[in-house]
């Protein structure tokens, strides 16, 4: 019994068998309602399927389902309109909600946190949101492939010098460049795509850690949320994160090769390369050099990869430590997530559009692949054609390199006689395979650089993407 002296009852929902007021510090160290306000549909849209399969097992009644419900929905047009009033005090996303619910339809909202508690609701919430933005940033990845194939179909044709090392190596079509790209963001996609499969497994019924005695449907809640299956042990549902992780990592890899295409543009609109051109509108100048047309914003999307590389070692490092089953530490996975799903769309849609407005200086590109003696691979090919063993036609080739440099010429400069000196197999059908459109051509293996294995490569792309050529 309560008697004069003893304080009054703390207003947390959770509160029942404390004596003392949460101290504000505390309050303000353990909210999270600043930043998982923006699961409040997703935390809705799991009410909405609890409370109806609450009223089908009998757990309540279909009235109090229905004023639930009606609850809900005007708590979400609130929140859309930006007119409701999120309370620090209330922690989080869950408790804001279940309050205001509670508030104004009294008895019925205290209901809905039947067979439920906040560690199974908050894992519905991420998977939720993960299952949304993974289809979203698929979506935006299959965006750009579409500017790197629509400039691959613009530039078919066009020569460029390949690299290893950042040394000028072999000459190759522009649109295999591209889509070289095309396949990276491809397997981000099948990544992403794969890791739904993990993210799609409904948590809710996994209760606190033990799952529930009363007689909740699972599978109900699932078909009700578009989940095709239940998570099976209640301990590992309500402390795993590793559908995050995984997402984290996918997502992770979609912001690397964003920034190895965003550094090969810092590095072709520079004055020694000038391969491309960024349109005015996506890039800035300086304060101080009038001159200046600087390619900030794929350096931005460089510079954005030590932030999402940074939220998976965060992310990692949370769980390495901790013991089945629900921590508090797990609060601490949903700014990671956040930012990293921000940053990665952002980067995703802005790279789209520097894509479909950039323009190739393709005479640049084709004067680069002279020099450099980019067609020596081509003659030891056809050496190796002529029956010689590669290691020697590789010796051949060197030396033949090395008396191009002592002579100043490059290997399609030579005559007959010049190249009959490293070995009398050489005849005249060499020269066409010494060119760089004949040793462009020639690659005509699969997945190589010759204009029948690009068109082929491309057309599959087009396809693939629903494009028309």
């Amino acid at each position: 019994m309560t008697t004069d002296n003893t304080p009054a009852a703390p207003a947390k929902m959770w509160g029942g068998r404390f004596a003392e007021k949460t101290a504000a510090s505390v309050e303000a160290f353990t909210a999270s309602i600043h930043y998982d306000a923006r699961l409040y549909r997703h935390d809705i849209a799991g009410s909405r399927a609890h409370a109806r399969m609450l009223a089908q097992q009998g757990l309540i009644t279909a009235a109090e389902r229905d004023q639930i419900l009606t609850g809900l929905d005007t708590i979400e047009a609130e929140i859309d309109a930006g007119t409701f009033v999120f309370r620090p005090e209330l922690e989080d996303i869950h408790m804001n909600i279940e309050k205001t619910l509670v508030e104004r339809i009294g008895p019925a909202g205290a209901k809905l946190h039947t067979a439920r508690s906040r560690n199974d609701q908050v894992a519905l919430d991420i998977r939720l949101y993960l299952r949304e933005e993974s289809e979203r940033l698929i979506a935006l990845l299959t965006g750009l492939q579409k500017a790197l194939v629509r400039q691959a179909r613009a530039n078919l044709g066009a020569i460029m010098p390949g690299y290893t090392h950042l040394q000028r190596a072999q000459p190759v079509l522009v649109s295999h460049h591209l889509l070289a790209y095309y396949e990276m963001f491809g397997r981000d996609k099948a990544r992403l795509a794969d890791g739904l499969k993990r993210i799609n497994v409904l948590p809710l019924g996994a209760a606190a850690l033990a799952g529930t005695g009363l007689p909740i449907d699972r599978d109900f809640v699932a078909r009700e949320l578009g989940f095709p299956a239940v998570t099976a042990n209640s301990m590992d549902t309500v402390g795993d994160r590793d559908f995050a992780v995984e997402f984290l990592a996918a997502a992770s890899l979609v912001q690397l090769h964003l920034s190895r295409l965003s550094e090969e543009l810092v590095l072709w609109t520079s004055e020694e390369f000038r391969f491309v051109r960024l349109a005015d509108a996506y890039c800035t100048g300086s304060s101080i050099m009038p001159q200046k047309k600087n390619p900030d914003i794929p350096e931005l999307i460089r510079g954005k990869s030590g932030r999402v590389v940074g939220n998976l070692m965060a992310l990692l490092t949370i769980l390495k430590g901790l013991p089945l089953t629900y921590n508090r530490d797990l609060q601490e996975d949903k700014e990671p997530i956040f930012d990293t799903v921000d940053t990665v769309s952002h980067s995703l849609a802005i790279a789209a559009e520097l894509m479909a407005n950039l323009t190739f200086n393709r005479d640049r590109l084709l004067d680069c692949t002279h020099g450099g003696y980019m067609t020596a691979t081509d003659l030891a090919d056809y050496l190796v054609r002529k029956n010689i063993p590669f290691r020697e036609a590789h010796a051949i080739v060197g030396r033949t390199v090395a008396y191009c440099i002592e002579q100043a010429k490059e290997l399609a400069e030579l005559t007959i006689d010049e190249l009959r000196r490293f070995s009398d197999t050489i005849d005249e059908d060499v020269f066409p395979l010494l060119t760089v459109p004949g040793s462009v051509a020639s690659r005509r293996s699969t997945g190589g650089t010759g204009l029948d294995r690009v068109t082929e490569a491309l057309a599959l792309a087009e396809q693939t993407l629903e494009l028309v050529p």
